[in-house]
Formats: structure tokens, C-alpha cells, sequence
């Protein structure tokens, strides 16, 4: 099979062709006809995220088909369409797990990561964390469904659901699809992009947002809550000052850079800072059985598989609106 490998962290993924995997017990076999590339790619490429398995195949916004099934994999048949998120696996036995927070496995296992993941023909996982995709959706539109929308959506619950007032910092693919389910909520949303990111605040309006500037003008009213994606330490303060007194700031990502000193004064109030960490099984059956519901729509930019780097570098200068997605 053709895939994109990264080497060693810090260098571009190199075009190869690898031996087609094979499907152990449990797991499926899967044919890739879409993989989005997330900012957490990102974070792995960068070496930013300690020990990934090398040489990698990244990717985990996976949408394909299965084509085998392991032994005692019995969940799908073949033909059937799937969506591989970022968690793999997980042990099911420590106390994290058996409370229904495998997110926070000490021992859990993550797709492209640990294990392959999409940026290839083929891939294979274990079908216990695989998703059934809605028919609704095209293999290019679901594919930031996977992890944009599912930290998205794990990120909005984290805000409560009194939060009325929505802060989200950072439009790209995370923020573009949880906005629509905030707004179908009834939500009042406020968008931060970058300063001058003209396209991506006009995104945010298109979608509902009441408001959309750059990250440093000033709130037009306090938030409830504020949800950062984009990995800048420095918006946490920035959200703080935003939120009123009660109010929460969630940090979505996986990795963000080191948050600045910060007077008392303005966590002060039951002000809360929280983290979201991965996601659960449960995150994602209920966002993916709400999103065409409401209905979520992505906004993507495609590229072939080869054009991988292309895609990770126009992630990495803030040159897309929406997700990009790599087709093999």
C-alpha cells in the first residue's frame, strides 16, 4: 500500500509503499477513502508529543471500508463504512476505565500515534473503536467529524450546560463544527480567530455566531464559558478576563504552550480552568448519532495523499478555513 511516514519528529513525512496489514483478532482490515488532518498531527510530527511509535503512518480522522475482519471480530462485515478515531484502545481493567473515563487510561493506545493510522491506503484497527458513519455524509465530510467534532463536542459539555454565553477561541476545524451544535443548542456564540483572520471569522458568522473578531479585541459582552482550540498558552488569561464571575475555560487541545503568570484576581470568582483529555467511546456515539440531527455540515479543503506535507504546512500557517482532508 502507498502511505505518508514520518521518520523522526521535525522532518516531512516521506511517500512509501509498506507491506498491506493485516487484521489481528479483533480488528478489521480497513480500505481509507478519507483521513483529515488534525492540529494533534501537528503536535506528533512536531516531536511535541513524546515517544510516538517510528517510523509512523499518522492520521486518525479515518473514513473507510471494511474490507476483512479479524478473528472474533464479529461487530462489522465487510463492505460496511466505518469512521477510526483518536483512541484506539484502552485497557478496560484500571479504574479510569471501569468509570467510564478510558480517556484517561494510563495504558490506552492512540491512531497515529501508537498505532498506524490513516494517512495511507489501508489501515487497521480494533473494530471495538470504530464508529458506524451516517449515510447522510460523504467519506470527506465525515472525516473531521472524527476528532474535530468529537474534542468539539467533548469540550462543549465541559462547559455546562448553563453556559448561554459561548466563548470559542481559535475557528478552524474543532471550532467550526462544535459552533453549529452550540447554536442548535441555543447558545449564543462568540467567535476569537487569529488577528485579521478575515475568512475565518466570516465562516463563523455564516454559521451563527453573534460576534466574530480577532482573539485581541475586546469581548462584546462576559462569557459563560470559553472553549480554546487553538494551542497558544497566552488566550487562557485572554479567557479569563472574558468569562464571568462562575464561569469556565476549557483547553481542548492535546498540547498548547506554556500559560503565562496571571493575577489571582481574575480566576477569582469560582472561575474554573479545565483540560479535556482524548475522548470516550460514549463521546462519540452520542455526537455522531446528534450530528446529523442538527444537521452538522464540515467545511473542508481536499488533497491528495501525496500532497500530505502541502496539508500539514497550510494547517500549521493558519491557510485553511475548516479541515483539510487527504483522499488516497
Amino acid at each position: 500500500m502507498k502511505a505518508m511516514v514520518l521518520s523522526q519528529p521535525n522532518t516531512p513525512l516521506v511517500a512509501a509503499t509498506l507491506p498491506d496489514p493485516a487484521p489481528g483478532a479483533g480488528q478489521v482490515l480497513i480500505k481509507v477513502h478519507a483521513c483529515a488532518v488534525c492540529r494533534t498531527d501537528l503536535h506528533v510530527i512536531d516531536g511535541e508529543l513524546p515517544h510516538p511509535h517510528l517510523p509512523l503512518v499518522p492520521g486518525h480522522e479515518i473514513i473507510g471500508t471494511v474490507l476483512a475482519c479479524g478473528p472474533g471480530a464479529e461487530r462489522y462485515r465487510p463492505g460496511e463504512r466505518v469512521g477510526v478515531p483518536w483512541l484506539a484502545w484502552s485497557c478496560g481493567e484500571c479504574g479510569y476505565c471501569r468509570t467510564g473515563r478510558e480517556n484517561l487510561c494510563d495504558r490506552a493506545r492512540y491512531t497515529g500515534y501508537q498505532v498506524h493510522g490513516g494517512y495511507a491506503e489501508l489501515t487497521v484497527a480494533d473494530e471495538r473503536y470504530c464508529f458506524p458513519i451516517d449515510p447522510s455524509y460523504s467519506d470527506v465530510e465525515a472525516a473531521p467529524l472524527m476528532c474535530a467534532g468529537l474534542i468539539g463536542y467533548r469540550a462543549l459539555r465541559m462547559a455546562g450546560e448553563g453556559a448561554e454565553r459561548l466563548g470559542i477561541y481559535g475557528f478552524g476545524a474543532a471550532a467550526h463544527i462544535v459552533a453549529q451544535v452550540a447554536r442548535w443548542q441555543g447558545r449564543t456564540v462568540f467567535a476569537f480567530t487569529r488577528p485579521g483572520d478575515r475568512d475565518a471569522q466570516e465562516l463563523a458568522r455564516t454559521l451563527g455566531a453573534a460576534w466574530a473578531g480577532g482573539s485581541d479585541e475586546p469581548v462584546p459582552e462576559p462569557l459563560d464559558a470559553a472553549l480554546i482550540f487553538a494551542p497558544v498558552g497566552g488566550l487562557v488569561p485572554l479567557a479569563l478576563r472574558a468569562v464571568a464571575k462562575g464561569g469556565t475555560v476549557v483547553c481542548a487541545g492535546i498540547h498548547m504552550s506554556d500559560i503565562p503568570a496571571f493575577p489571582y484576581d481574575i480566576l477569582w470568582g469560582e472561575r474554573v480552568v479545565r483540560s479535556v483529555a482524548n475522548l470516550t467511546r460514549r463521546d462519540g456515539e452520542e455526537f455522531l448519532a446528534l450530528a446529523p440531527r442538527i444537521p452538522v455540515r464540515t467545511t473542508t479543503t481536499t488533497f491528495p495523499l501525496a500532497r500530505a506535507n502541502e496539508a500539514v504546512e497550510r494547517l500549521r500557517a493558519g491557510a485553511l478555513t475548516g479541515a483539510a482532508v487527504l483522499v488516497p
